[in-house]
């Protein structure tokens, strides 16, 4: 890559590393509702100036907007809400780690619906051991008392491996900016009333509200002008290793900075789901060899 792709492959690692730790910083104060239309509401103030400028939505077409609807909801309305609720009881580390399973099912997803390569041998030996990564994590690092956050981050996890099979399948014609920016305004209306019923009653520290705003600006807004340029730059392929990177980020950002405990469950799951997500997402080769006798 060149030198610009290579800065904006390390800031968008940065930028999609850092969400877990302002998330959880924000969630001890403010309602999943209300850290999620904030950052949608902003992310759509400062996309949505950029894409009428450039006439994307005028490209729009009325098939494209019902399934930006559905985009919506899958990709945003249910992954950040379950996700910001998670990290109510969560670390972000650990958030990050299981998060980053997501390749592991879209692989499979994919596989089933006919639109990705066939399970090799290798992607097969990679689902096994990040799903192997997973449950080490899961055994290890969750209390009995943390299965309902686990399970809103299965809803993540779900959402965010079907919402690039829907932009791929149903969307792939529209404009992918024009895309994103009116799923977020989709998302500022729908969670509107929710943050309105669950606004703090009782003053919230600037931590908290720098939290959130960081959220929309950088790791919303910025983040996806980053993604798209680098797609740009660099490609497609290149730029989905930043799925394997950014959970590192968070490790890192939740170990150094919120004294969250490097447990064996992170020591040992970690790496297994990394490798693992890594092999799931390799392409097949045409005819997979088979040993000679």
């Amino acid at each position: 890559m060149t030198a610009r792709g290579w800065a904006l492959f390390v800031a968008l690692a940065v930028l999609w590393g850092i969400p877990y730790l302002f998330i959880k910083v924000a969630v001890d104060e403010l309602s999943p509702a209300m850290v999620v239309w904030v950052r949608v509401a902003l992310g759509a103030l400062i996309l949505l100036p950029i894409v009428l400028a450039r006439g994307d939505i005028k490209r729009l077409s009325v098939t494209n907007w019902s399934w930006i609807v559905v985009f919506a909801f899958v990709e945003i309305a249910l992954p950040f809400g379950a996700l910001s609720y998670a990290e109510i009881r969560l670390s972000s580390s650990v958030t990050a780690i299981l998060i980053a399973a997501v390749p592991i099912l879209s692989a499979i997803i994919g596989w089933r619906i006919g639109i990705d390569d066939r399970i090799s041998k290798s992607r097969a030996l990679g689902l096994a051991i990040g799903v192997i990564g997973v449950v080490t994590l899961v055994g290890i690092d969750i209390r009995g008392d943390d299965w309902l956050s686990v399970a809103a981050l299965g809803i993540t996890i779900v959402g965010y491996s079907f919402g690039p099979i829907i932009v791929a399948t149903k969307l792939s014609r529209a404009p992918a900016m024009a895309v994103i920016t009116m799923a977020l305004v989709v998302n500022a209306i729908v969670y509107a009333p929710l943050a309105w019923v669950t606004r703090p009653l009782v003053p919230v520290s600037a931590e908290a509200w720098w939290s959130v705003i960081i959220l929309g600006v950088l790791c919303t807004a910025a983040a996806f002008l980053v993604f798209f340029a680098l797609i740009a730059e660099a490609g497609p392929s290149r730029t989905t290793v930043i799925t394997f990177i950014a959970p590192a980020v968070a490790l890192a950002l939740g170990v150094v900075v919120l004294s969250e405990p490097l447990t064996w469950g992170i020591l040992v799951g970690f790496p297994l789901v990394i490798i693992g997500s890594f092999l799931a997402t390799r392409r097949a080769p045409a005819v997979e060899a088979e040993p000679h006798p």
